[in-house]
């Protein structure tokens, strides 16, 4: 099995409503998983909080979420490729 991020993007971002410094949202994953020669496009919102400087650009509070949802996907493909070990 082989699952790759081919791309990513915010799509939604709002500054949390009780903690100061926090932006919460969903960011846009597309992957591709080929298992037995076939391949499968899957899409996916994944639903991020980062804690930003109150100066962060809009690209700064993108980056980070990108980021969070990255390594959630990075943990979840790790998982994926220990299960094929057992």
């Amino acid at each position: 099995m082989s699952l790759q991020l081919i791309d990513i993007s915010v799509s939604d971002k709002q500054a949390h409503p009780r903690l100061a410094g926090r932006m919460t949202g969903h960011v846009r994953a597309v992957l591709s998983e080929t298992l037995g020669g076939q391949q499968q496009t899957h899409e996916l919102a994944i639903p991020v909080w980062a804690d930003v400087e109150n100066n962060a650009s809009d690209g700064d509070v993108d980056m980070a979420m990108m980021l969070k949802a990255a390594d959630i996907i990075a943990r979840l493909k790790a998982r994926l490729d220990g299960d094929k070990l057992s």
